[in-house]
């Protein structure tokens, strides 16, 4: 069995984070593992309340799973802090991880910041290089392009300009667009690739990245290649939107065993 590790926050409502990689990771038949970086208090109606993991236990969960645990792929998500992407930068060059999915996480789908401001650019300049593909939403591809992308044709620009930043290939999320047809666009250095499917009228869409850039991990972990990963991590979140148990007040999580 693989293991696929995933670097990220916990969700007290379970729908995503830490608890919607590991549902993820299950799913795909992979073994499960993960460093913890911040426990916040949530729920479907947003976060209530955010608190770091020290550096250096994130960097004692790093080492003791590189020396018993290696991934066969890994990514991480909510990082919090300038110091803990600092931290997590240094661990996966360290123990030359590869295979690695960066899910820049930072702001919830309920408009909650999850990622302080300075740690964007530590973000940009540590991370993104490691990257086998970074998964930014519109609003985050913006931030780390430096340009505001609202269109397909900005989504593509804008993993050009990441892919001269550093990273091996990007998948702009366009679940943000506007209209029913929505599109995903994949960048890498052979080429562009587009993904459209009609928008799924639910509430249910808490997790999504998480669970998109878990999937593709677990892919990953699996040998399939970069392509053949997010296409099926992109179909496994379509079932796993459409199947949504509709729970919560707010936006409901996903059904991880779709």
């Amino acid at each position: 069995m693989q293991i696929a590790l995933t670097i990220a926050g916990s969700d007290s409502g379970g729908g995503a984070g830490i608890q919607a990689d590991l549902k993820t990771f299950q799913r795909f038949g992979v073994f499960g593992t993960s460093v913890l970086t911040a426990v916040t208090a949530q729920n479907t109606l947003g976060v209530r309340a955010v608190h770091p993991v020290p550096a250096g236990i994130v960097a004692a969960q790093l080492a003791a799973l590189a020396e018993d645990l290696p991934p066969a792929a890994l990514k991480s998500g909510m990082l919090a802090t300038a110091e803990l992407v600092r931290e997590v930068a240094t661990g996966i060059a360290r123990y030359d991880w590869a295979n690695y999915v960066l899910d820049p996480v930072m702001v919830a789908s309920s408009g909650d910041r999850l990622l302080e401001q300075d740690a964007e650019q530590a973000l940009r300049e540590l991370l993104l290089p490691l990257a086998t593909v970074v998964t930014p939403n519109l609003e985050e591809a913006a931030i780390l392009a430096g340009f505001p992308v609202g269109d397909p044709d900005a989504m593509e620009k804008a993993g050009q300009r990441l892919l001269e930043t550093g990273a091996a290939a990007v998948l702009v999320k366009g679940g943000h667009l506007p209209g029913n047809e929505l599109v995903d666009v994949l960048v890498t250095s052979g080429g562009m690739r587009r993904f459209q499917h009609r928008r799924i009228a639910t509430t249910s869409t808490h997790g999504t990245g998480c669970t998109l850039s878990a999937a593709i991990t677990a892919g990953l972990a699996l040998g399939r290649t970069l392509q053949d990963a997010v296409a099926t991590a992109l179909d496994y979140v379509r079932r796993a939107i459409s199947g949504a148990p509709g729970l919560g007040a707010g936006r409901g999580p996903v059904d991880h065993s779709a």
